[in-house]
């Protein structure tokens, strides 16, 4: 990863009808005009799951992190982030004995969830935390040698005020700063459920 200067920052977003979310839409949007920063919408660009696979290579090449936002659907990704995973992170260039490209990026989880927060966990209705849910993209960010963040979630999603949305998205824009500035990284963030559980503690002010 680099030191000492500005990072690329790639949004891959994954929303199957943008038009009916207010969460992610908020999300998204916040993150149009900020400097360094990629959207690449994968529902918008491949509405026939045809994915270009070099195309998102090149992409992630020429990018130090790497967001996976999206709602969470059935504790997972919506079907497009599966099928780009299964396809773009081939064997002998993402992982395996010559697939180090990815080597040293950084991996963050953006999602939003209906559930609450307290219904994560041994006590809620999920039994098993955000964090263990998404074990698997861990895993497959450990895989290909990046450095896998808390997630950044939004809870209670059905419940949420327009000015609650504004708050988060406010949020999201910051943090997304502050990776894209060098500012966050597993150091920092080493023992939290989740990367926005204090961004006043995390990044100053």
């Amino acid at each position: 990863m680099k030191t000492q200067q500005q990072h690329s920052v790639l949004v891959l977003f994954a929303h199957p009808n943008i038009r009916k979310s207010r969460v992610n839409r908020a999300l998204v949007e916040g993150l149009r005009e900020v400097d360094g920063v990629t959207i690449n919408d994968l529902y918008e660009r491949y509405p026939d799951f045809e994915i270009d696979v070099r195309r998102e290579q090149q992409l992630l090449e020429t990018h130090d992190v790497v967001v996976f936002q999206h709602p969470f659907y059935w504790y997972s990704t919506p079907s497009i982030l599966k099928e780009w995973q299964d396809l773009v992170l081939e064997h002998g260039w993402a992982y395996g004995r010559d697939g180090n490209v990815l080597h040293g990026k950084i991996l963050l989880s953006a999602i939003t969830a209906g559930g609450s927060e307290e219904a994560y966990g041994f006590d809620g209705g999920s039994q098993l935390s955000v964090s263990q849910l998404l074990a698997p993209i861990a895993q497959t960010a450990a895989l290909c040698g990046m450095e896998y963040l808390p997630p950044f979630v939004v809870h209670g999603t059905h419940l949420l005020t327009d000015d609650g949305i504004g708050r988060h998205a406010k949020d999201y824009r910051r943090l997304i700063k502050a990776l894209r500035n060098g500012r966050v990284s597993g150091d920092n963030t080493q023992g939290l459920d989740r990367i926005n559980q204090d961004l006043a503690i995390l990044l100053g002010g």
